[in-house]
Parts: structure tokens; sequence; C-alpha cells
């Protein structure tokens, strides 16, 4: 109860634990969302570059699936952003987190339809950017996270986030069990966002390659790619990565890099190509070690990060 008595993330969430599901491009549908809404956190669906008529049927089906809040998450720097925010808006989706750009319109248009808005954010200037801006929270996202990624470490991000801003800050990156979420507390969050994680879930859809290379990845089995285009993207090792650090360190030309990553985390979540597919994945993936319900996760993860509270407050100086 220690990390759920009076938090304020739960209360803005209406969810039993303080824990959010990444919205993770092509992994995170309804199937997964509406797993962790039901399993006590916040399940998220992406919006990526999804045509909205499928994003609407994708939102439906999760209503279908839960009676608990769950979130769209909004990538600003999309094509179909637009659409996403609107259809959030027609369906009243209760949470949205956003990312890749300002969510300066997303706020104008959502929040005074009651909707919880929390930005992904990966500096202090832009956590007191968005509180000014009105959001409800910060996710404050280390560079330890799959997909994109900014510069500084959550061991350092989080907690002068937590002390620049009011608003409740969410850590991300790295967080895979009940450890994560008491470092994550003691360094100033009041809740935590967890991807990689989640991919190894019994509800989650992508290909059982991709999990497997999950369960396989050990602590340096991740590398950074796209970082001479101002994209850096954390993957898991293999082919697709070896390229594209060939193609970087020869400096070929920006248009030669960005094709090579065209279509390639669809053949990882789809068709299971852990060979040319791009199996985003945070450093975290080093400790995931089974395939689980959702909702089993989440409770292991918060028994565990109960235990190690008790313990150390049972420690006497």
């Amino acid at each position: 109860m220690l990390l759920r008595e009076n938090n304020r993330v739960c209360k803005i969430l209406k969810t039993k634990y303080p824990i959010i599901q990444g919205g993770m491009a092509w992994v995170a549908n309804a199937e997964l969302a509406s797993a962790v809404s039901n399993g006590g956190g916040l399940g998220v669906i992406a919006a990526a570059n999804t045509p909205p008529e499928i994003l609407e049927q994708e939102i439906l089906k999760a209503k279908s699936m839960t009676d608990k809040p769950f979130g769209l998450n909004i990538m600003l720097m999309s094509p179909t952003a637009n659409d996403a925010l609107e259809i959030a808006a027609k369906l009243r989706v209760p949470v949205v987190t956003t990312g890749a750009g300002s969510p300066g319109k997303v706020l104008e248009r959502l929040k005074p339809l009651g909707t919880t808005v929390i930005p992904v954010v990966a500096s202090i200037t832009q956590a007191r950017r968005v509180e000014k801006q009105g959001a409800d929270a910060v996710i404050a996202e280390g560079m330890e996270a799959g997909g994109h990624i900014g510069e500084l470490t959550t061991m350092v991000l989080t907690p002068q986030v937590s002390g620049a801003v009011k608003i409740p800050v969410i850590c991300a990156g790295g967080v895979a069990d009940g450890r994560g979420v008491v470092a994550a507390f003691a360094l100033g969050a009041e809740g935590v966002q967890v991807g990689t994680r989640f991919i190894c879930c019994d509800e989650c859809t992508v290909h059982m390659n991709y999990k497997k290379a999950v369960l396989s990845a050990k602590d340096r089995s991740t590398a950074v790619t796209g970082q001479s285009l101002g994209h850096p993207v954390r993957c898991l090792r293999n082919k697709l990565t070896a390229e594209f650090e060939r193609l970087e360190s020869n400096n070929a030309p920006a248009s030669e890099i960005e094709a090579l990553g065209t279509g390639k985390l669809r053949a990882a979540v789809v068709d299971g190509d852990t060979d040319w597919g791009s199996l985003m994945a945070g450093q975290s993936a080093a400790m995931v070690n089974k395939i689980q319900p959702a909702k089993t996760i989440i409770e292991e993860m918060f028994a565990e990060a109960e235990k190690i509270l008790s313990r150390i407050g049972e420690v006497k100086a």
C-alpha cells in the first residue's frame, strides 16, 4: 500500500497501481491496452501512423474489452496526428499521452473535454514548458528506453524533472521490475511507465520471434541507431542495426539511412523477422525472462516493490 496511498498518479489515472504501459508503435493495440487496464494499470493504444478508420476500431475494441480507463498515445510528428487527436475527442478517450513534438494543440483540444493529457519529456525545459501549457503530469523518459530516445539517463533525468515541476512525474526507461519501481519513487517520481516488459505478456500480439528475442537479450544486447539523423532509436542488435551502423560510420546520405528503416518495425512485429526487423526494446530487456499475463506482471512488480520498501524500512542506522 505504500506506493498507492494518496498517490497522485493513481488519482489522476483512476487506476489501482501507478503504472502506465508504454505507447509502442505496432505493439500497443487494444488487446494489450485492455489487458493492462484490467490488471490495474493504464493500458495505452499507440496511434503512431495508424489510418484513422483502423485507429477508431482499435479504440472501440478496447472499450468493449475493458470497463477501466485506458489511454491513447499520439506521436505528434506523425502525418496522422491530427486525425488521432480528433478521434480521441470524438470517442472521449480518458487519457492521452504525447511524444515527438509540442502538445499545445492536444491540450487546447482535449483539456476542455476532461481528458487527462500527459506528455513524454526528455529534458527539464520540455517539462516546464508543458506544465505551463496545462499538462496533468509528465513522463520523464530516460535513454535506457526502447524506440525513440533522448540524451539523458533515467537516473539523472527523473530527479531533475521532479525538482523542476509541481505536477506528478512518471518515470520511464529501464523499469521492468519492483526494484525499478522503488528506484523511480526514490528519484522523485510518483509513477512508472513500462514498455519492454509488456512485450513479453500473454496478451501482447507481437510475433513470438520478437518475444523470444527479448527473452534472450543480455545486458549489452541493444544498440542505438539513427543518431546521425538526430532521431536516435534503441533496438535489439541484429543485421539491421549493424547495417545502420555501417551506413552511419560511412557518412551515407540521410535518405539512404532513412530508407533502410522503412517498414522494418512491421517486419519485426508482424512477420517475426529478427534479422532485418526493427526489434525496438529498452536496456531492461535483459531483465525480462518469462512470459506472463499483464495482470500478473503488474501485481508481482508492485508486490516486490512493497517488500523492498518494507525491508529498507527495517534497516536501523
